[in-house]
């Protein structure tokens, strides 16, 4: 199955809350990989106004601009951020 972003939301910050068609739902942050991209293509989404005007097209979260982030990128960055959290929550619970 191609994995695509059905519906997205402009959370704060950079964070979006996706839903995909195969049914996961999730929360990604896209503030540390904007920080660190070199590409001139996405040096505008720094701007929070610019970053919370996006819309799904072409499978995932386009802006104005056409820059946009695969499904499949979002989806494995949104999971292992949630694992990275789940794992500092352990850590701290376990001190």
């Amino acid at each position: 199955m191609l994995l695509e972003v059905l519906s997205a939301k402009y959370i704060q910050d950079y964070r979006v809350s996706l839903k995909f068609n195969d049914g996961y739902v999730t929360t990604v942050d896209l503030g540390e990989i904007l920080l660190n991209e070199k590409r001139k293509i996405f040096k505008p989404l720094l701007d929070k106004k610019y970053f919370k005007n996006f819309s799904v097209r072409l499978n995932t979260i386009c802006w104005e601009n056409e820059a946009d982030f695969a499904p499949e990128f979002l989806c494995e960055l949104a999971k292992r951020q949630a694992d990275l959290t789940t794992k500092a929550r352990s850590g701290s619970a376990s001190t």
